[in-house]
This record gives structure tokens, sequence and C-alpha cells, in this order.
């Protein structure tokens, strides 16, 4: 009788340990969900910083635009700087966050525009 005891016992411990396994398992998929948001926001707040910034910047600059300048049209300006801003302007992903440091649809996109 007492090794059948002992027997069971390991089953109830394998068992257990199973149970914990899977939440384990749970808890490092949350975990790996929350770091990947913490960084895509991280990432947002950066580029609203910058932006917030160069608006400042761009308050004490008293340089006048001289509008006889062959420049691309604001179009183009709003599309580049969405792009500095961290979104993407691909239409393969347009208006997300971009996650990688550059996008090859967006620059095709903007030298095909310039």
């Amino acid at each position: 009788m007492k090794k059948r005891q002992i027997f069971d016992q390991v089953s109830d411990m394998e068992e257990q340990i199973g149970e914990l396994y899977e939440q384990l398992g749970d808890l490092k998929g949350k975990l790996s969900d929350l770091l990947e948001e913490n960084h895509r926001l991280e990432m947002e707040n950066h580029h609203l910083r910058n932006r917030l910034n160069d608006s400042d910047e761009d308050f004490k600059d008293d340089e006048i635009v001289n509008p006889a300048k062959d420049v691309p049209g604001e179009g183009y300006d709003n599309l580049a700087r969405l792009y500095e801003e961290g979104f993407h302007i691909c239409n393969v992903h347009f208006g997300t966050p971009r996650q990688d440091e550059d996008c090859l649809f967006c620059l095709l996109f903007l030298n095909k525009t310039k």
C-alpha cells in the first residue's frame, strides 16, 4: 500500500508541475505582449517628443520661406513629415507606426514623388 501512495503522490506532483508549466507559458505570452506594446509606445512617445521639439524650433525661426524656389509640393512635404515622425506612408501599411528603422516601400514611394 505504501508503494501505491508514493506512486500516487508522484503522479499528483507531475500533474501540478504540468499545470504550473502551462501557467508559466501563459504568463510568458502575456509578458511578451506587454513588452511589445511597451516598445511600440516608447517609439511613438519618442517620435511625438521629436515632433514637439521640432514644432518649438519652428516657432523660434523667423526665416521666411521663398515660395519661388523649386521645391516639391505640400503633399510631398506632409508625407515626408509623417514618415520622419515614424509612420508608414506606403500603401501596404499606411498610417501605422513603423517598427523597423526604415521601410523600403515607404522609401521607394518617397523617391518616386520627388
